[in-house]
C-alpha cells in the first residue's frame, strides 16, 4: 500500500491535463449538505472535462472508497460537503489508499470543521471572533443571555452552509434553537449575534481573492439564501477602504494558517459599526454552484470557472506517492 508525502514545495503549475491521469470527483456522499454536494461536484467534474481532465464522478454514499483503485483513479478532487467529507475523515482514508487530493489534509479539515476550535486557534494567533460560549443544555441558557445579550447565534460545531443554525431574538427561544443544533453535533455554540455586514474572503494556491460583501433581506446568510435564494447581492468590489480590505485578506490567510488549512477555501466575517472584522467561520470545501462565493471572487480576479477547479486539482500536487 502506497502513503502519501507533503512535498517540499506547495503549489505546482500544471500545462498538460494528461498529468493529472485519472481523476475522481467525489461527490454527494451522505451528509446533510449532499444536495449541495452534488451540485458543486457536477459543476466541477463538467470544468475538468472542459479541459481535458480525465475525470468521473464518485459517490461514496453509493461506492466504498477502496473502490477508487479499482477503478485505476490516480487522484482525487474532493467536492464533499460537511460532516463525513470535509472533516478530515474522507481525507484520512485517501491518505491510506496513497491517493493524492485536494485541499486541506486531516488536520486542517477536522479544525476547520470544528467552529470552536477554529476560534481557539484563530484567536491564539490574533483574529478576533463575536464573543461565545458553549452550551451543554438547559443549565446554560440564562448565562449565554447574560453574558452575551440578545440576539445570539447558535449553531451546532461541527455543520457548514449555516445547517442547524438559528437566529435567537428572545430567551423564550433558546431551548428550541439547542435543540435543533444539539441533533446535529453534541457541541453546541452560542455566539453574540453582531449586527452588520457580511464579508467573505477566498483563498486560491496561498492568495488571497477580492473580498465580497454580502447582503441579503432574510435575518441571516442562511442555506437558502447561499445557495437558492435570488434575492442575495454579492458585492465586488466590497466597498471597502483599500486598507481595510488587504487587513481583511491578512487576517483570513492567518486563519488559514492557524488552522492548518491549505490549498483553497473560504474565510468569513462580519463587521460591526466599530470597524472590526470579526472571524464567522472557516470553510475547507466551500461550495462550486452557480450562487457560489469562491467562483465569484475567482471571477473577480480574472479565473473563469474551468481554470479555478483546475488550479484547485494542482493542489493535490501538495501530496505525493511514497
Amino acid at each position: 500500500m502506497s502513503r502519501l508525502r507533503a512535498t517540499g514545495s506547495e503549489y505546482r503549475r500544471i500545462t498538460d491535463a494528461a498529468d493529472f491521469g485519472r481523476v475522481a470527483v467525489l461527490m454527494g456522499g451522505s451528509s446533510a449538505e449532499r444536495e449541495i454536494s452534488l451540485l458543486t461536484g457536477g459543476a466541477v467534474l463538467k470544468a475538468l472535462l472542459a479541459r481535458g481532465v480525465k475525470a468521473a464522478g464518485f459517490d461514496p454514499a453509493e461506492r466504498t472508497l477502496t473502490d477508487l483503485a479499482a477503478d485505476g483513479i490516480e487522484r482525487v478532487w474532493v467536492a464533499l460537503h460537511g460532516p463525513g467529507g470535509e472533516d478530515g475523515t474522507v481525507q484520512g482514508a485517501l491518505e491510506w489508499l496513497g491517493l493524492p487530493y485536494t485541499g486541506s489534509g486531516v488536520l486542517g479539515s477536522a479544525v476547520g470543521m470544528d467552529k470552536l476550535r477554529t476560534k481557539q486557534l484563530a484567536q491564539a494567533a490574533g483574529v478576533a471572533t463575536p464573543p461565545y460560549l458553549c452550551l451543554g443544555g438547559a443549565a446554560d441558557f440564562q448565562r449565554a443571555v447574560d453574558v452575551l445579550g440578545l440576539p445570539l447565534a447558535v449553531k451546532p460545531a461541527s455543520q457548514g452552509s449555516s445547517v442547524g443554525m438559528s437566529r435567537v431574538e428572545t430567551a423564550a427561544e433558546l431551548p428550541s434553537a439547542w435543540r435543533a443544533a444539539a441533533s446535529l453535533d453534541p457541541v453546541v455554540i452560542a455566539e453574540r449575534w453582531i449586527i452588520g455586514r457580511e464579508f467573505t474572503v477566498a483563498i486560491l494556491q496561498g492568495t488571497a481573492l477580492p473580498v465580497i460583501a454580502i447582503e441579503t433581506p432574510r435575518s441571516f446568510y442562511d442555506y437558502q439564501a447561499k445557495y437558492f435564494a435570488d434575492d442575495t447581492r454579492y458585492l465586488i468590489p466590497c466597498g471597502l477602504p483599500a486598507a481595510e480590505e488587504a487587513a481583511m485578506q491578512r487576517a483570513a490567510l492567518l486563519t488559514f494558517a492557524a488552522t492548518g488549512a491549505a490549498g483553497w477555501g473560504r474565510v468569513d466575517f462580519v463587521m460591526g459599526g466599530d470597524g472590526v472584522a470579526l472571524l464567522l467561520e472557516i470553510n475547507t470545501i466551500p461550495g462550486m454552484t452557480s450562487h457560489s462565493l469562491v467562483p465569484m471572487a475567482a471571477a473577480a480576479a480574472g479565473i473563469d470557472f474551468n481554470e479555478l477547479a483546475w488550479r484547485i486539482l494542482e493542489t493535490s500536487f501538495m501530496r505525493e506517492r511514497t
